[in-house]
């Protein structure tokens, strides 16, 4: 998403765009019996973080010009996957409420962070949008 906005006027805070993907998942959520306040929260940690990523990469292609995209994602295309991705994640989040409900589901959580930190090896930027992304994930 960054780099599709990156040189562009898009903005980073699209409230309009944000309110169309909350409604979207919320009707999705009610459509397959799920809890669509919970899915809004859930989808609201997501804009959240995915934010934070977007202003920390502009800050550092501002500071770091050769560091910059230099080509730019087709920002409809890259908002159709994501759409795809939300849907999925949305029929995942129905299926796993009993887990996300259990007292294990935080404990379980923080450990799947610490194993993704040990084998991927975000950089503190993608790590704290990665805990600000699963604030609402346990009920």
């Amino acid at each position: 998403m960054a780099a599709a906005k990156w040189g562009t006027d898009s903005p980073i805070d699209d409230p309009a765009r944000e309110q169309q993907v909350l409604d979207t998942v919320a009707a999705q959520a009610e459509r397959i019996g799920a809890d669509p306040d919970e899915i809004r929260a859930v989808f609201r940690d997501q804009i959240e973080a995915n934010k934070t990523v977007q202003r920390g990469l502009f800050r550092r292609w501002a500071a770091h010009p050769d560091e910059a995209p230099t080509t730019k994602p087709d920002l409809n295309v890259v908002r159709q996957t994501i759409n795809r991705i939300n849907t999925g994640l949305v029929t995942a989040l129905a299926d796993t409420t009993p887990d996300r409900s259990s007292i294990g589901c935080r404990p379980g959580l923080a450990l799947a962070v610490v194993e993704i930190h040990h084998e991927k090896h975000p950089d503190p930027l993608h790590t704290a949008a990665l805990v600000r992304s699963l604030a609402s994930v346990c009920r």
